[in-house]
C-alpha cells in the first residue's frame, strides 16, 4: 500500500491541506497514519478526492458527496438520484439556452424601441413569470442545505 503525506496529496489533487482536514472532520475522507503531526492517506485518496470533486460540480452538497461512499470509502453511486441531477441540469440548459437566444433577440432586434417588439414583450412576460415561479419554489423549498 502506498501512503502519500497530506502535502502530496494536495499537490496532487489540487485540493488544499486545509480542505483536506475539513473533509476528514466530516468524514469523507480517512488519513491511515501520521508521521509526526502529518497526515498519511492511502494513494486511492486521490480517487476519492476526484470523485468529491466531480459531486461539487455536479451541484451535489459535501452532506450528499458523503453518502456516495461506503464504510471502506469506496464509491457507492446513487444512479437515481444522478439522474435526477442530469435531468435537472438538462432542464437548466434549456432555461439557459432559451435565455441566450433572448438576449441575442434583444441585442439584434430591428424594432426601433423593445417596447415595439411583440417579441420582446413576450420574452419580458415569460421572465415575469419565471420570476415568480423561482420566488414561490425557494419559499416552499427547505431552508437547511449544507
Amino acid at each position: 500500500m502506498k501512503v502519500l503525506d497530506i502535502g502530496e496529496v494536495a499537490r496532487q489533487s489540487g485540493v488544499p491541506p486545509s480542505a483536506l482536514r475539513y473533509y476528514e472532520e466530516i468524514g469523507l475522507v480517512r488519513p491511515v497514519a501520521r508521521h509526526g503531526l502529518r497526515r498519511q492517506y492511502d494513494a486511492d485518496v486521490l480517487q476519492q478526492l476526484a470523485l468529491i470533486s466531480l459531486g461539487k460540480v455536479a451541484g451535489f452538497t459535501l452532506t450528499e458527496i458523503a453518502g456516495m461512499f461506503g464504510e471502506d470509502g469506496a464509491p457507492d453511486l446513487p444512479r437515481a438520484t444522478l439522474h435526477e441531477r442530469a435531468d435537472a441540469l438538462d432542464r437548466k440548459i434549456k432555461n439557459l439556452t432559451t435565455l441566450r437566444n433572448a438576449l441575442r433577440h434583444v441585442a439584434d432586434c430591428p424594432a426601433e424601441s423593445h417596447m415595439e417588439c411583440a417579441k420582446f414583450r413576450r420574452l419580458m412576460r415569460m421572465a415575469a413569470h419565471s420570476t415568480a415561479a423561482a420566488g414561490e419554489a425557494a419559499r416552499s423549498a427547505p431552508h437547511a442545505r449544507t
